[in-house]
């Protein structure tokens, strides 16, 4: 699965605590100070729930820059709660800075490459233009900035940022003249603090907080702030113009190979490769186009047909679509990635990718075939193939609204589908196979699916109403549940799909909270809500939905379902809701018990097959033959 779970980073430092906040430090560390007293223990945590005077939190580790550069927080894998009614709370902000408590850009001339809060990259090292230079190895992201001058533009991770005014190095003039704001504190409650908010908690001998500040405020999807950075390209075409039967090659470090800058282009049999090169930031490449292949972005109109594009580097995504109002439209071409976080056809920051028979295959890990991440767009794809061999790698991983239409999507070694947030996968007449490790990726410990449709909390996709539609074609799952659906709502709509669930001991349907040591909520409180419709469906198999989780499910327009349907406690106590599984079978319409089943409703004007079993509603009525 991409990047959305991050790797285990926790460190407790003994430091210092002050009412003035985290400010900047030369000794690379934030430290907050007080006289009156000093913390046993100072904890750096990204808010994931607020609970009365209760926060819960990721933790991580927080670090500031020698230059005077904004701090940056690093998540770990630990979530903790802690009670803050008896610590002193204030709230941090920034003197006319970027968002968030961001630096503004262009300071020093060098470009700043801060994160969103989730997997932030640390100061770059040995590049001229002072390009972050940290990658996670793992989680995949993007965006882009990166015009060659390296001038960061700070952005809302929905839409690209505007360059600052007022200076002509790009140095936000509200800035205090280093090119960072000066920190400032004031008094704050509970009630200010938010999800996404990250936290310097500071603890007393006994583990109690004492004090907190609210280093950066979150707000939501897309609200940290966080430099744009593109890197550099070897090839760069910024006036309108048609190109055939050109090469474009790249072997440098966060280098494109051919970046189409804000032109109106048509490029028709062209080879792009990206064969060596390695990624200083692999949130810049998910998110930005770093190191793509090929790159459109700043407004740019790419048309591209039988082209070749072949990558081998990190970030190495084959053709990158960044940005509001940049639109590629590439039919007829074949493209390969091997390196991790490579996909085939990746989107982002609000672009437009429209693909017709592509030949698309990717071998690294967190490589999806059909990609979208921060910011999402819209993409629509007609015909062709799209194949990934690495783990974490969906046939198609969405953060945008999706369509896809008489294609093969298979993913050798990962689930085939994944929807973040509040986002769309529309599938029309494909064929889609999907086999996921019981032990490699990130997400096998919770689940082993072939659909997977939850919200990460990263920042990457803004919190809401999943959706997935598929008509005609095939679904087939090699290994572990067909749909697994967590922390997130979804509508989920079926109509003459051929269903084919090739795991003995996998479920139709999971529908559960989680253990929330991926971030994915609070554990407790982060169930699924489905609304599925079946229309002129086959469905087999089992359907579990725990007890903090709901299901209302309708067979229409002879549907027919086999199997059961079970409401199960949920794993870590959370209180239950009303409503778990509510069942309407329409006219015409059949389900076929292949066991016992509690739901909390049926609504019957079709036939209920019992087969000598029963159906216990959440009343205590039993329903049988």
């Amino acid at each position: 699965m991409k990047k959305k779970v991050v790797l285990a980073l926790f460190m407790s430092m003994a430091l210092a605590f002050s009412a003035a906040g985290c400010g900047a430090s030369s000794s690379g560390s934030s430290t907050s100070a007080s006289a009156e007293s000093a913390a046993a223990e100072t904890v750096y945590g990204k808010v994931t729930a607020v609970d009365g005077s209760s926060v819960t939190v990721t933790v991580g580790t927080m670090e500031t820059s020698e230059s005077g550069g904004p701090s940056t927080f690093t998540a770990g894998s630990d979530t903790k709660t802690y009670d803050l009614s008896d610590a002193t709370i204030t709230k941090e902000s920034m003197g006319g800075g970027a968002p968030g408590g961001q630096a503004p850009s262009g300071s020093d001339g060098g470009t700043d490459s801060s994160s969103d809060g989730q997997t932030p990259p640390e100061k770059p090292s040995g590049t001229e233009s002072g390009t972050d230079s940290s990658t996670d190895g793992q989680t995949p992201p993007e965006k882009p900035s990166g015009t060659e001058s390296g001038t960061d533009s700070s952005s809302d991770g929905q839409t690209p940022p505007e360059k600052p005014s007022g200076t002509e190095s790009g140095t936000d003039s509200s800035s205090d003249g280093q090119g960072a704001p000066s920190a400032q504190t004031e008094s704050a409650s509970v009630d200010d603090i938010s999800e996404g908010d990250i936290l310097e908690l500071s603890l007393d001998d006994s583990g109690n907080v004492t004090a907190v500040v609210i280093t950066s405020q979150g707000g939501g999807f897309g609200s940290d702030a966080q430099s744009v950075d593109q890197g550099t390209a070897a090839n760069t075409i910024s006036e309108d113009s048609k190109v055939s039967d050109t090469s474009y090659s790249s072997t440098g470090d966060d280098e494109n190979a051919l970046r189409v800058d804000g032109a109106t282009v048509t490029l028709d049999g062209i080879t792009v490769d990206k064969t060596a090169g390695s990624s200083s930031n692999t949130e810049a490449g998910d998110f930005y186009g770093m190191n793509a292949g090929l790159l459109a972005t700043d407004g740019a109109a790419v048309t591209i047909k039988n082209a070749t594009v072949n990558t081998s580097a990190q970030n190495g995504n084959g053709v990158f679509s960044y940005g509001d109002g940049t639109t590629v439209n590439i039919s007829d071409s074949t493209i390969t990635t091997t390196g991790d976080n490579s996909g085939g056809i990746q989107t982002t920051g609000g672009g437009t990718t429209n693909a017709e028979n592509l030949t698309v295959t990717t071998s690294g890990n967190s490589s999806a075939a059909i990609r979208s991440d921060r910011g999402g767009g819209t993409v629509t794809v007609n015909g062709g193939t799209y194949t990934t061999n690495g783990y974490n790698s969906p046939a198609v991983y969405s953060t945008a609204d999706i369509t896809v239409d008489d294609a093969t999507l298979t993913a050798n070694n990962s689930e085939a589908l994944v929807i973040e947030g509040e986002n769309s996968i529309a599938l029309t007449d494909c064929n889609v196979t999907g086999n996921m490790s019981d032990t490699e990726g990130t997400s096998s410990d919770t689940n082993v699916h072939n659909v997977m449709i939850y919200q990460s909390q990263s920042g990457d996709a803004e919190e809401g109403t999943s959706s997935f539609s598929m008509t005609g074609g095939s679904l087939t799952a090699e290994n572990g549940d067909m749909f697994y659906i967590t922390n997130t709502a979804c509508t989920i709509e079926l109509s003459g799909v051929t269903i084919n669930n090739q795991d003995s001991d996998g479920n139709l349907m999971t529908i559960a909270g989680n253990d929330a040591s991926h971030g994915w909520g609070t554990a407790g409180s982060n169930g699924g809500n489905v609304t599925l419709t079946c229309d002129g469906q086959t469905l087999e198999g089992n359907i579990s939905v725990d007890s903090i989780s709901t299901l209302d499910m309708t067979l229409k327009n002879g549907s027919s379902f086999t199997g059961t349907i079970n409401i199960v406690d949920n794993a870590d106590g959370g209180t239950a809701v009303d409503n778990n599984a509510v069942v309407t079978i329409g006219e015409g319409c059949t389900w076929t018990l292949t066991g016992n089943c509690t739901v909390t409703s049926v609504s019957n004007s079709g036939t209920i097959n019992y087969n000598g079993y029963t159906i216990t509603l959440a009343d205590g009525t039993v329903l049988s033959e």
